[in-house]
């Protein structure tokens, strides 16, 4: 394989992270809001978003393997991914905002329109982020810089998940003006609008450097044959699905459990004594005094609860992320992933215990998990590039897009999945959007869903990592495996242009 230095400037990292962030902006608003969205707002029976949020994800899931046939096989002057970034980049931002719009149409119509919607969307982010992830795997070849691409790339992340997690509810407040309807639309064009921008700047800012070589031919069965052989990326694929299965369930009934659970009264006199009150006052007065009398932070408590519990989650994530990278070149990717997803399973398990009025509890098992589960933000994508490094070593053929279809196909049905239960659960439950205190029954739901049930998922996806046989030793004698080869390759692909010359 041709390769050219394996450094990467910061400049480049920092572009390629801005495409996670955009691609972020929709993603974590589909993993937090999609159930909310077409519950509370687009008023779909919760029975029938699960049915749409499983079967319309499933159907682009099913996609992902097609598209990292087709990235591998692109051939164009700017290489195999990078294109696909620019052309995904528009339509991904239009897609987006016709999802979490509310056109005024009957039931049936509403069903059809976001079904039809929803599969547009899961497609087109196939399109954009498996080239995308692809992409990190072919920049370098360098592990160290990989890591460190990988820990820019998720700080990026973080960025997109305070937005979209911390601050999206109350933006759809004021800039709907209490409409939520109004609200999604308008900050949903804000992101789609920043998406597109961002994804130009990553095509633009960003090289391949690890190119197969010119005589690499494979057929998709033989990549397929190679794949059921490979352990490793088998192991990543069902880590994958539970882990973002477990995302998407916690994550998409938090706002169900400060709207339902959490006493209110209670949440209030909490964000009274830890000032975030005495603050977001100061904050609408300052807003106010320089005309912006439209951007008023709500007065809700849970939904300034909800957006501190998040937003302190995130910046804890984020202290995790910087200890990630060292930890994972001291001890190997994939021990530091096992040890943090154990320990955030723990805090996650302690929401079992917390009475409504167990505010603090609340708050503070939020700020462990984050940190925990910060340290194994960057190794998932970090570690399926090794695999396709492993996959490289053992065939002597670089297939890294359809290696990547693992990520994003377990992401999409991890996303499918876990989405479907939040609104599954809350129709087994009993839920009603129309009435204002839930049965116990539903409460039970919305409680068991924070606690319970991510933690038998984080469980099985941990149990996935002891097949992955990828350690700290595994990473160095694969990487030194293929220096040498690709050293090798370079020098006789030389040697065969003198001799034609």
């Amino acid at each position: 394989m041709k390769s050219t230095t394996q450094k990467v400037s910061i400049i480049e990292k920092i572009g390629y992270s801005l495409g996670d962030l955009a691609a972020n902006l929709i993603f974590q608003t589909l993993m937090t809001f999609i159930a909310f969205f077409y519950t509370d707002v687009f008023k779909i029976p919760p029975a029938s978003a699960s049915i749409i949020i499983f079967a319309g994800g499933m159907i682009g899931a099913s996609f992902n393997p097609i598209m990292g046939a087709i990235a591998d096989r692109t051939v164009t002057r700017w290489g195999k991914f990078r294109p696909w970034i620019l052309w995904t980049s528009v339509p991904f931002g239009i897609i987006a905002l016709l999802t979490f719009s509310t056109p005024n149409f009957g039931p049936q119509g509403k069903l059809i329109y976001a079904f039809v919607t929803y599969i547009f969307l899961v497609l087109i982010y196939s399109a954009n982020n498996l080239p995308y992830s692809a992409l990190s795997g072919v920049m370098t070849g360098d592990m160290s810089e990989r890591n460190s691409i990988s820990s820019y790339r998720f700080i990026a992340v973080m960025v997109a998940q305070f937005i979209v997690q911390a601050l999206l509810l109350p933006l759809v407040l004021i800039f709907g003006g209490g409409d939520k309807t109004v609200g999604f639309e308008k900050v949903m064009t804000i992101f789609a609008i920043t998406g597109v921008i961002f994804f130009i700047i990553t095509f633009l800012t960003t090289k391949e450097r690890i190119i197969p070589k010119p005589e690499q031919k494979s057929s998709l069965k033989q990549d397929v044959k190679d794949l059921s052989k490979n352990k490793p990326w088998i192991a990543m694929l069902f880590l994958t699905i539970l882990v973002f299965v477990t995302l998407s369930l916690k994550g998409g009934m938090y706002v169900y459990y400060f709207e339902n659970y959490l006493n209110k009264a209670q949440l209030s006199a909490f964000l009274q004594n830890i000032g975030f009150n005495g603050f977001i006052d100061g904050l609408n007065t300052i807003l106010t005094k320089i005309g912006l009398v439209g951007f008023v932070w709500p007065k809700d408590a849970a939904t300034s609860g909800f957006s501190l519990f998040n937003g302190g989650g995130i910046i804890f994530m984020i202290l995790g992320i910087s200890f990630s990278k060292k930890l994972a070149d001291k001890y190997g990717k994939r021990d530091v992933f096992v040890s943090g997803l154990l320990l955030s399973t723990i805090c996650l398990f302690a929401f079992l215990f917390f009475s409504k009025e167990s505010i603090g509890l609340v708050f503070i098992a939020q700020l462990f998990h984050g940190f925990f589960y910060g340290l194994t933000i960057p190794l998932l994508w970090a570690m399926i590039a090794d695999v396709a490094d492993y996959s490289e070593m053992k065939n002597n053929r670089r297939a890294t897009g359809i290696i990547f279809s693992a990520m994003i196909f377990g992401l999409k049905a991890g996303l499918s999945i876990g989405g479907a239960l939040v609104a599954g659960i809350l129709a087994f439950f009993g839920y009603n959007q129309q009435l204002a205190v839930q049965s116990e029954s539903t409460i039970q739901g919305i409680k068991l869903s924070v606690s319970v049930f991510p933690t038998i998922t984080f469980l099985l996806a941990a149990s996935c990592l002891f097949f992955y046989e990828i350690n700290k030793k595994k990473e160095i004698e694969i990487e030194e495996a293929l220096k040498l080869r690709r050293s090798k390759t370079k020098t006789v692909y030389k040697e065969k242009i003198l001799i034609e010359e």
